[in-house]
């Protein structure tokens, strides 16, 4: 009787707990959603007066805003370790990173490990599927100006056109410095079979951890964004200042203990114990990047290939293999301070209670005009 008990209390404390953290999510929604956007509506005459103060102002809060899906997970114990190249000296140059595709957690996780790379997370633009426009996040993306793509042949020659269409756009008039897509163009368990018998016809890759990746965001982005072109490369345009455009290309691999990825269900009801995620980065500078459609289709290939090897280390033996010429991997444990976050926590219920107090006392004068 008393294990049976045991695992009762045990469960029960795990559904209460998931009970009250999304309570607590839902109420935090519903305060720091609604004040972000009245405060860019009370913003409107700096927008049209002094737009790059207008869009800095946008950047902050919106870092804020990803601070607090961070906390979410934080405060249940999921944290990262970081391996591979250090980002942080190129977070203020323009960089395209592109990022292998799990699970709906990819994308808190990056929200997580980028926070503490400088102004990457205020001047970021995404790419993301079409769907998260219509989630609770997606009217902050829009305003913030990301991009949500719509999958599939009969859409794609429209998408890459508007995709280059919004860069022209939106990327220099907001400031924006690093751009993030998932190039596989879907879930690894929604893909991996279709991958596999693409490459098993073609004689690619056969790929297990990832799938092949699809060239035509990742080209467009490149074109549009990148510096002069020298030889089927981005190069520089020689200007005394340094390059113009995008720089780096930032190759992330994400991976999970036991391959078992983290879903956004999971950051937001916490049921799963303390995990730690592992993010690898490596670097490459755009002049070696090519942009011509058979030479990057083989680059990104590349790219694939070696994430492969990568996580199929990790799931292996646990790390991320040493970089050529050493003979151990170093890790970094990514921190965020509870101070700020709880900071943060407490302006966005701040602000909720001071919209509330404003627009009633509006919906009360308005009520008395009437009667």
């Amino acid at each position: 009787m008393a294990p049976f008990m045991e695992t009762f209390h045990r469960l029960a404390w795990i559904v209460l707990k998931a009970l009250l953290r999304f309570t607590f999510m839902f109420v935090n929604n519903c305060v720091a959603i609604p004040s972000y956007c009245l405060y860019l509506i009370v913003l409107q005459p700096v927008r049209i007066m002094d737009s790059p103060t207008f869009w800095h102002i946008e950047g902050v809060m919106f870092r804020w805003l990803l601070a607090m899906v961070s906390s979410w997970g934080w405060f249940a114990g999921y944290t990262v370790t970081e391996w591979g190249d250090d980002v942080r000296p190129i977070s203020e140059d323009e960089a395209m990173v592109i990022v292998n595709h799990q699970a709906t957690g990819d994308v808190c996780t990056l929200m997580m490990c980028l926070q503490d790379k400088g102004t990457v997370v205020r001047n970021m633009m995404w790419l993301m599927d079409h769907v998260f426009k219509y989630t609770n996040f997606g009217l902050v993306s829009l305003i913030h100006g990301d991009f949500f793509i719509r999958q599939g042949k009969a859409h794609r020659d429209k998408q890459l056109f508007y995709l280059k269409s919004h860069l022209d756009k939106y990327y220099n008039s907001r400031d924006r410095k690093w751009i993030v897509l998932f190039p596989e163009g879907g879930f690894l368990r929604k893909r991996r079979e279709t991958s596999q018998s693409f490459a098993k016809k073609n004689d690619l890759p056969y790929l297990t951890h990832v799938t092949l990746p699809r060239l035509g965001a990742t080209q467009v982005i490149l074109k549009t964004l990148g510096p002069q072109q020298e030889n089927g490369t981005l190069g520089t345009d020689g200007s005394p200042q340094g390059p113009k455009g995008l720089q780096w290309v930032v190759d992330v691999t994400i991976a999970y203990p036991n391959a078992k990825p983290m879903d956004i269900q999971t950051w937001i009801f916490g049921y799963r114990p303390p995990t730690v995620t592992h993010v690898h980065y490596r670097t490459y500078p755009i002049k070696d990047v090519p942009v011509e459609t058979e030479a990057l289709t083989g680059w990104l290939y590349k790219r694939f290939e070696e994430k492969e090897q990568l996580l199929d280390h990790f799931y292996k033996n646990g790390t991320f293999p040493p970089p050529t010429g050493q003979k151990e991997a170093l890790s970094r444990e990514m921190t965020l301070d509870p101070v700020w976050l709880c900071g943060v926590q407490s302006f966005a219920f701040a602000s909720g209670y001071l919209w509330y107090c404003i627009l009633q006392h509006i919906y009360c004068w308005f009520v008395s005009l009437l009667w």
